[in-house]
């Protein structure tokens, strides 16, 4: 095969598997009943998503991050995002030092690290000023309000596994959309 009609093939290939890997989970999805909701996932849920049971503390933590969401003046979204991340560090715990089983030296809700200066251990382990904190970060992310969920949280978190945010997406747009306006 000549070069030119090589690259021409190549380049066509590229673009079928490129709208495939775009296309997937969208056509995956197209015969589902349409969902009607008021629920603030302004980027489509993605992957596999994971539930938990929340006891009175940990429903009082996410309370406290939509509070602190509406005090920074950041929409729903914002909250849905703090909710599903600290869902995935701290299953919405307010965890301090854990021993040998703490990573590093991070604390809180967001197991955000004094030594990364966040904060002072005082400072991270209040859900007021972790969210806040949170979201002074999530702020300085171009583009967060529109960008998957996991993309937005792993950008503020630098988290060793990126892509675990996106399992809580529902469960705190669920969270966001039952406390919002309460």
């Amino acid at each position: 095969m000549n070069t030119m009609l090589r690259k021409s093939v190549l380049g066509i290939a590229g673009l079928a598997f490129t709208g495939g890997v775009f296309a997937g989970p969208i056509a995956a999805h197209a015969d589902a009943a349409p969902v009607h909701s008021t629920k603030p996932v302004a980027v489509s849920v993605q992957g596999a998503q994971s539930k938990i049971d929340l006891n009175d503390e940990q429903m009082a933590n996410a309370k406290a991050i939509i509070a602190a969401t509406k005090k920074a003046g950041l929409p729903e979204r914002a909250a849905v995002i703090s909710i599903a991340t600290s869902l995935q560090e701290s299953k919405l715990e307010n965890l301090g030092h854990l021993g040998d089983r703490n990573d590093h030296d991070s604390l809180g809700l967001f197991q955000q690290r004094p030594s990364s200066g966040w904060g002072t251990p005082e400072q991270i382990t209040n859900p007021e000023y972790s969210t806040l904190a949170f979201l002074k970060g999530l702020k300085q992310v171009d583009g967060w309000q529109d960008m998957p969920l996991t993309e937005a949280a792993q950008t503020v978190q630098v988290s060793a596994y990126p892509d675990a945010y996106a399992q809580w997406e529902q469960q705190a747009a669920d969270i966001v959309a039952h406390n919002w306006n309460s």
